[in-house]
């Protein structure tokens, strides 16, 4: 295998790699599963919420979210679709999403950037993340 190929097979698993991880975010958010969520999440990370609030580190982050996420009072579904993923390295990604809440009779939407980056065992995670309403 010409080293062209074996680097376009290993762009492609890092793409559907990528694709899964936005669909445990979705499935995660869809259930209401701030287990399953915060799984996700480097040790280090920093995550930014759609209202402006700042978290630091995967504690910061699921102390928020185990009480936020549960609690929710969406009903309706949400969807995460990726939009655009940018490699900043071989082993960093920057990856715009399409998030898309669904609900009888309204509809939101918001423009989360997720960066995020690829650990020894191949598992990537979310590292720093802004998560952005849509105004319209």
């Amino acid at each position: 295998m010409s080293p062209m190929t074996t680097q376009s097979t290993s762009r492609a698993a890092d793409l559907e790699a990528i694709s899964r991880l936005v669909a445990t975010v979705e499935h995660s958010q869809q259930a209401k599963d701030p287990e399953e969520f915060l799984g996700l999440f480097h040790p280090d990370a920093i995550w930014t919420t759609a209202h402006g609030k700042v978290l630091v580190g995967r504690d910061a982050i699921s102390e928020f979210t185990r009480e936020v996420l549960p609690a929710s009072n969406w009903d309706g579904r949400v969807t995460y679709e990726v939009a655009h993923v940018l490699f900043i390295r071989p082993d960093v990604a920057a990856v715009k999403v399409r998030q898309r809440y669904l609900a009888l009779g309204e509809e939101s939407e918001g423009a989360p950037l997720y960066v995020i980056s690829k650990q020894d065992d191949g598992r990537w995670l979310l590292t720093a993340c802004q998560n952005t309403v849509v105004v319209t």
